[in-house]
C-alpha cells in the first residue's frame, strides 16, 4: 500500500473516532469503526506489528467496576478511550510521515490474505449467480460443505497455481485429520465450512478452535483462513465470533471469515 494512501486510510478512521463520542461501545456504529480501524492498520503495518498491537491494547471500558458504579465512569472510560486511539492513530500517521513505507516492496508482493478474504466475501455472490443460468441449464446447487469446498475449489484455480487439497495434518489431541485446502508456496491452510441447522455458534466455535490448535504443528501453514459459508444466517454475530477466534497467544496467523453477514 502506497504511502498516500495508507496516510489518508489512517486519517479517515482517526476523523471517524471523534463522530462516536455521541454514540455507545456497544453499538454498530463503534463495532464496524473499530474492526475497519483493526483491518486497515493490519494491511499498512502487517498483522505482527506492534502497531496493531498498541492499538487492540486501547480499551474503552472500566477494569473493575461494582454495581454501585455510577454510569458516568462507564461513559469517561469510553469517551478515554476514543481519545486514547485517536492518539495512537495519530502516531502512526506521524510515523510513516516521517520513516515512509517501502512502495516498491508493497507493490512486488500482493497481499494473498487480502484476496482470499475477497474471494470469501464475494462467494455468496457467485453462488447465487451460478443459479441464474440461460435456459434454466443444470448448475452446481451448494447444499452442504463438499459443494462449497468444489466451488471454492474452482475459483482459487483463478488466482493460485499450487493448491493441495485434503493433505494430512501432523497428529493433534490423538488423532489427525486432512486439510481443505493448502497453498504450500504461500503457507495458507483455508478450512471451509458451512453452517446447518444441528451447528450451534458454540460447536462452530469449539470445532474453529481445535482446528486452530491443529495447524500450529504444520510444517506449511503460517496463516490459517478459516471460512464459515452461512447462506442462512444461522450465526447472530459474526463479526463477534470472528474477532473472539482470531485472538490467541500462538506464532500461527488466524482469520475467520463468516459470510455473508446479512
Amino acid at each position: 500500500m502506497k504511502k498516500q494512501q495508507s496516510i489518508a486510510i489512517l486519517q479517515r478512521q482517526r476523523t471517524a473516532s471523534e463522530q462516536l463520542i455521541s454514540v455507545s461501545s456497544s453499538g454498530p456504529e463503534f463495532t464496524k469503526w473499530h474492526r475497519d480501524t483493526e483491518i486497515a492498520i493490519e494491511r499498512i503495518f502487517g498483522p505482527q506489528s506492534r502497531n496493531l498491537e498498541d492499538f487492540k491494547a486501547v480499551r474503552y471500558s472500566l477494569g473493575a467496576f461494582s454495581t454501585s458504579t455510577p454510569e458516568s465512569e462507564f461513559r469517561a472510560a469510553y469517551l478515554r478511550g476514543l481519545k486514547n486511539a485517536a492518539a495512537v492513530l495519530d502516531s502512526m500517521i506521524l510515523e510513516i510521515e516521517e520513516y515512509s513505507l517501502d512502495d516498491d516492496k508493497a507493490e512486488s508482493e500482493p497481499d494473498q490474505l487480502s484476496l482470499i478474504e475477497k474471494l470469501c466475501l464475494r462467494f455468496h455472490s457467485a453462488a447465487r449467480q451460478l443459479q441464474q443460468r440461460y435456459s434454466d441449464r443444470n448448475t452446481l446447487t451448494i447444499n452442504d460443505e463438499y459443494d462449497v469446498q468444489d466451488f471454492l475449489h474452482s475459483i482459487l484455480r483463478l488466482h493460485f497455481d499450487d493448491i493441495r487439497a485434503e493433505e494430512w495434518t501432523p497428529s493433534y489431541a490423538g488423532g489427525s485429520s486432512r486439510v481443505d485446502f493448502l497453498l504450500k508456496a504461500e503457507q495458507i491452510v483455508i478450512e471451509v465450512k458451512k453452517t446447518r441447522v444441528s451447528m450451534k455458534a458454540k460447536d462452530l466455535g469449539e470445532q474453529l478452535i481445535i482446528d486452530r490448535g491443529r495447524y500450529e504443528s504444520h510444517p506449511d501453514c503460517k496463516t490459517l483462513v478459516c471460512f464459515v459459508y452461512d447462506p442462512e444466517g444461522r450465526i447472530g454475530n459474526p463479526v463477534g465470533i470472528e474477532r473472539d477466534l482470531e485472538k490467541h497467544s500462538g506464532a500461527l496467523r488466524v482469520r475467520v471469515i463468516i459470510a455473508p453477514k446479512s
